[in-house]
């Protein structure tokens, strides 16, 4: 890790540690969704070309692996404050790599689901929450820009794992595969858990950003304290921001199960493939592209709302596409793909304007295991109403999906605005500086 810090720019301290602590979650992310997110979908075909269960069996004990995570999700911030930040990382690689090995194993459904279980309680402690954990004790004004590129580590791990595994499985079987990949896996993480994840800002005698903080983002409160859970469950800006991004997930998680069967007619596989790998892409572009140039003080949720729409256009050049026009396919490809980064970036940085510090952790855990517990069923969704439909129905119910959560997206932002005027007073200062 000596030399990671060099991979990130406009650092005003040349020895603040807080870009490794990026380059650290990103690899977390790398593992994380290569073996917890993009890993299932590999692991039922293989579970299915060698054990010959039904396909709804199978798909089952994915819906489960997603599903089991929602509560550990929710979990994360105490699990972090109780355990610490570098035992729960390295526990949910364990619990992980655990799970996979299962799968490979199975010989029974019970089995397959009792490894469903197992994988599906140790990869959240490697996604989204413990990202945003990782990076934002080390970054306030430039945390869009550290988030965006730990979070990238989510897209290439789709890029390196998804093929990965399939030459693995081919060439080893699948048990050997999930044992080189889940050593390589506990080695590569157990590493950076003990070296850099035991850091802090305080430790380190570091402010966040590497520099003395002009203002902070987001709300405060004298006291300190958090807000119960039972109140941010009813403030309308929690609501509205948990809804609005368990829409878009859904309908991204089911657009991005069926792209490429949907591209094969036109394309051909290996096009297919290429079109994905270009969806891929976008999505680190886009990403990087709201990260880095996302003005200060703009209301993050109508950019949200913005890199939807995006999306939503892509959805009906696909349709008007028909299938077989292979200029209008990529370019629909690619008006998806630049949103795909950002609908699980964004609402991490929403939640820092919004919510006071103490809360922010706590919101951040609740609106991604909602977020999940809602896209576990889309592929589901989609598939069947390929099947019963047509491909132009689902990308029809995707961009209705995704409109619907630009409507909450943009209704949250004036339920913030008010709930910022009526606490303004009981809570302190309440300064959008907006990173």
């Amino acid at each position: 890790m000596g030399h990671t810090a060099g991979m990130f720019p406009h650092r005003h301290d040349p020895d603040f540690y807080g870009w490794r602590v990026v380059a650290t979650a990103f690899v977390v992310a790398v593992f994380g969704w290569g073996v917890g997110f993009y890993g299932p979908p590999v692991y039922l075909e293989a579970v299915r070309q060698a054990r010959g269960w039904p396909i709804a069996i199978v798909s089952g004990a994915v819906t489960v692996h997603f599903l089991v995570g929602v509560g550990v999700i929710a979990s994360l911030p105490a699990l972090h404050r109780r355990f610490g930040l570098p035992v729960v990382t390295l526990g949910g690689a364990v619990v992980l790599a655990l799970g996979v090995l299962g799968w490979s194993c199975a010989w029974k459904p019970w089995q397959l689901y009792a490894a469903a279980l197992v994988s599906g309680a140790g990869w959240p402690a490697l996604g989204a929450v413990a990202v945003n954990a990782i990076v934002a004790p080390w970054f306030i004004a430039k945390r869009p820009a550290a988030l965006s590129m730990a979070y990238n580590g989510a897209s290439i791990g789709g890029v390196v794992f998804s093929p990965l595994w399939v030459v693995l499985i081919g060439k080893f079987g699948f048990p050997a595969a999930a044992l080189i990949v889940g050593t390589g896996m506990l080695g590569i993480v157990g590493a950076l858990a003990g070296r850099v994840l035991r850091q802090t800002p305080d430790g380190m005698g570091q402010m966040p950003d590497g520099q003395p903080p002009a203002a902070t983002t987001g709300a405060t409160r004298r006291d300190g304290s958090a807000l119960p859970v039972a109140r941010l469950t009813r403030d309308p800006a929690f609501l509205t921001l948990s809804l609005g991004m368990a829409l878009a997930l859904f309908a991204q998680i089911g657009l991005i199960a069926q792209l490429v069967s949907m591209l094969m007619p036109a394309l051909g596989e290996q096009g297919a493939g290429l079109a994905a790998g270009l969806s891929t892409a976008a999505a680190i572009a886009g990403r990087l592209l709201v990260g880095w140039g996302m003005p200060s003080g703009i209301d993050r949720r109508r950019v949200a709302a913005f890199s939807l729409l995006v999306q939503a256009v892509g959805c009906g050049v696909l349709m008007v596409s028909g299938g077989t026009g292979a200029p209008l396919l990529l370019l629909g490809v690619v008006l998806i793909g630049l949103g795909i980064g950002n609908a699980t970036s964004l609402p991490p940085l929403i939640a820092q304007v919004e919510f006071a510090s103490a809360d922010a952790a706590r919101v951040v855990a609740l609106i991604v295991a909602i977020s999940q517990g809602a896209y576990a069923f889309a592929p589901a969704t989609f598939g069947l109403l390929r099947q019963l439909g047509s491909d132009n129905i689902a990308l029809a119910l995707a961009a209705a999906v995704q409109i619907g959560a630009i409507g909450a997206y943009l209704l949250g932002s004036g339920a913030y605005s008010s709930r910022k005027a009526r606490c303004h007073a009981a809570c302190g200062s309440d300064d959008r500086s907006g990173a």
